[in-house]
């Protein structure tokens, strides 16, 4: 694969990858604690993954003070303000917006190769949800 500036694509399209990307953490992190009954693991998924979990992590990450850095707070406001022609089923538009621009640093961060920066990022979100009771 060539290199390519991947903070140039489309916000809808990064956070089409991000979805999956953080998905998939999620999924890895619940099975490795030892959570095998899918109805369980559906449930403890939702408290990462919604759009209202979404939104309430990218606002945390927001909120605390040195964590994302310039280029990735402008990625998350691309996939914000991107113009989603699908209307969200069970929040409102601005979470859903919200929780598209923090999709869209996931799969940012993913397609430019950033692993590491995932993990932490991903970690931060571990420690968030299960530390304080978000979600």
């Amino acid at each position: 694969m060539t290199n390519k500036d991947w903070s140039q694509l489309n916000g809808l399209a990064l956070a089409y990858v991000g979805d999956a990307i953080f998905e998939i953490h999620i999924r890895e992190h619940l099975v490795k604690t030892g959570q095998t009954r899918p109805n369980q693991l559906h449930r403890m998924a939702t408290k990462f993954v919604s759009a209202r979990s979404q939104a309430k992590l990218i606002q945390g990450m927001l909120a605390e003070e040195d964590l994302l850095t310039e280029t990735e707070i402008a990625i998350y406001k691309r996939g914000r303000n991107g113009k989603s022609h699908t209307l969200p089923k069970n929040v409102d538009m601005a979470t859903y917006r919200t929780a598209t621009g923090f999709e869209a640093l996931m799969g940012f961060l993913h397609l430019d190769g950033q692993k590491e920066r995932i993990e932490t990022l991903v970690n931060w979100c571990i420690q968030f949800v299960e530390g304080s009771g978000e979600g």
